[in-house]
């Protein structure tokens, strides 16, 4: 018997029992939908945490103050010390201390609360210079930034998110309108254009205005000089770990630090926050795929058990084809090709279920999946190979099934 002559008598076989064979498909197109959906799920969220950790710049590095320590000896964690001043950020942009670090921006961030009007709303005012748009990869959609004049005059002047906009006044035209900030009027000269949300914090609710205004106006005190964070873009992402060296070596040196264990600020790069990222969410996908693959294991037990109750019902069958001639290898390779075919046909369902999945599912649960060709193949791949090997007992059985016995059974 050739192998087209098989394919047709498989067919045949698993025809005649639509139901059993359906039930059996079931099992393993649950399975493989599984894990088509579980991988695309991990690296849909992989893409959404690069993505929103790109959010905030090209080539970035963060430096963030060291921990601060109250009158009462309670000590904060890092970020919330006043180590970093507004001279360290200066010093970060000089070409002879930095060679390679193309753009610095400071920032000190306070929550305010705005009014327009009858309108209040409250939201996270930051101090910033003018180079923070090229730097933290941000575009105006109406008026203009703030300008090195505008850092100079410490002018009363404000740039808002596209939310903050929304909610004072309704519409992001608002160019020219003016809002009150802590008793005082302000000026808004431009809306930034929308970026979403990043990991800590949603990029359109926010109000920019000059560093120096947040320093004199807003501030004061003694936390006038002392920023929060410190941006630095480097000039490329091959410069950025010499970006990050001089970074150190400036700040430590600036800060009369002997040893970088002890210093008082910290330097993370958006490499190591996707790295960790990314780490984290590879774990949790291989723990969840390998939940999802359990469920093909199952399918692939119930293909041994139909095919085991196949070669039962059909045991007169394999007897009358062997009297005929038939040899065991004939009868062996018909029941790998049903189990094969069974397997083949529940990937395809599963992988078609998939990806239908994966193209409905982020509107509802909100995040992104991907679909990965490669975890296509292998889950056809894998779903054939399940019913091969599963049905290789059975179709051993049936192959050794000798001619007078199987003649002789009711």
């Amino acid at each position: 018997m050739n192998w087209m002559e098989t394919a047709r008598t498989s067919w045949s076989a698993i025809g005649s029992h639509k139901m059993r064979s359906a039930l059996t498909v079931l099992g393993i197109l649950i399975g493989i939908a599984a894990v088509i959906l579980t991988v695309g799920l991990g690296l849909g969220t992989q893409k959404d945490v690069s993505s929103q950790i790109s959010s905030l710049g090209s080539n970035l590095l963060i430096v963030s103050p060291g921990s601060s320590t109250s009158s009462t000896g309670v000590r904060g964690g890092f970020g919330t010390g006043s180590t970093l001043t507004e001279a360290d950020a200066t010093a970060l942009s000089s070409k002879v201390n930095a060679p390679d670090i193309a753009g610095v921006d400071a920032e000190k961030s306070s929550s305010q609360e705005l009014t327009a009007g009858s309108t209040n709303w409250t939201t996270t005012v930051v101090g910033v210079t003018p180079s923070y748009t090229s730097v933290r990869n941000r575009t105006l959609s109406e008026g203009t930034f703030i300008t090195a004049k505008d850092q100079a005059d410490e002018a009363s002047v404000v740039v808002l998110g596209s939310e903050t906009a929304t909610e004072l006044f309704g519409s992001t035209r608002v160019v020219g309108q003016s809002v009150t900030i802590d008793s005082q009027t302000f000026q808004v000269i431009g809306v930034l254009a929308s970026s979403g949300s990043n990991s800590t914090s949603n990029l359109d609710d926010t109000a920019l205005v000059p560093l120096s205004t947040m320093a004199s106006n807003l501030v004061g005190g003694s936390q006038a000089n002392s920023v929060s964070t410190v941006y630095l873009q480097a000039k490329s992402a091959d410069a950025l770990p010499a970006a990050y060296q001089e970074a150190k070596a400036l700040l430590l040196n600036r800060h009369n630090i002997a040893s970088a264990d002890d210093a008082d600020f910290t330097i993370s790069s958006q490499d190591a926050l996707v790295g960790a990222a990314t780490s984290v969410y590879k774990t949790l996908t291989i723990l969840l795929t390998g939940i999802a693959a359990l469920s093909l294991l199952v399918g692939g037990i119930g293909v041994m058990n139909i095919m085991l109750v196949s070669v039962s019902e059909r045991t007169r069958e394999i007897g009358l084809r062997k009297a005929l001639g038939a040899p065991p290898g004939a009868i062996r390779n018909q029941f790998l090709v049903e189990a094969g075919t069974l397997g083949l046909t529940g990937g395809i369902i599963g992988a078609a279920l998939g990806i239908v999945a994966a193209l409905v599912l982020p509107g509802v649960i909100g995040s992104s999946i991907e679909v990965s060709g490669l975890a296509i193949g292998l889950s056809l791949i894998v779903s054939i190979g399940i019913g091969i090997i599963f049905g290789v007992y059975p179709a051993t059985r049936a192959a050794r099934l000798a001619p007078i016995d199987a003649l002789r059974t009711e």
